[in-house]
């Protein structure tokens, strides 16, 4: 089933977010929604938040990008109660979107690489190593999970920019071409 997506104000998306076990009710069924609501939005992750769900739990699928780079072809993952343990100093800057801010990007700088430790949607452990593009939405969705939002990562200077742009969203002020809330 598709879900609307929560939109920037909504307090859901500042919320803190539970972690969640195997016995947590129809988590395979909110992953499938998630997976579905992400696809007719176009996005490449989404995490629980921007549905209203206040748990510690993001999709990912960077598939599309595999044109580009053939190494993502199967990259399509849910990460539960996921923990970034460890991040390069290196980073680079990468103009970003959000489905919760629909029509707003800007470039945003990230470590390159990330170690995480998760759960997948079987409840199995890992602790995976990410880099590139992978690594950057991961972070994003993550922020999701810590309730932040891309712009938090901006400078002072950027954020004052866009500040009637963000006042917007909670006005309704927003085209977005997909379901939201």
């Amino acid at each position: 089933m598709i879900l609307p997506i929560v939109v920037y104000g909504s307090p859901v998306l500042r919320s803190e977010n539970a972690e969640i076990d195997a016995n947590h009710p129809d988590t395979k069924k909110l992953i499938a929604d998630m997976f579905a609501t992400m696809y007719a939005a176009e996005g490449v992750g989404l995490a629980a938040p921007q549905v209203g769900r206040n748990v510690r739990l993001f999709v990912v699928d960077v598939t599309p990008w595999a044109d580009e780079e053939p190494e993502l072809a199967d990259f399509r993952r849910a990460f539960i109660n996921p923990v970034i343990h460890w991040s390069s100093d290196e980073e680079s800057l990468y103009n970003e979107g959000c489905l919760s801010l629909p029509n707003l990007h800007e470039d945003v700088s990230r470590p390159v690489t990330i170690r995480m430790r998760y759960l997948d949607e079987n409840f199995e452990p890992h602790d995976e190593e990410f880099t590139g593009r992978p690594a950057r939405v991961i972070q994003h969705e993550y922020d999701h999970l810590e309730g932040k939002v891309f712009t938090d990562l901006l400078s002072p200077l950027r954020r004052t920019l866009i500040k009637s742009k963000l006042a917007g969203f909670s006005k309704g002020k927003y085209k977005a071409a997909y379901r939201t809330k």
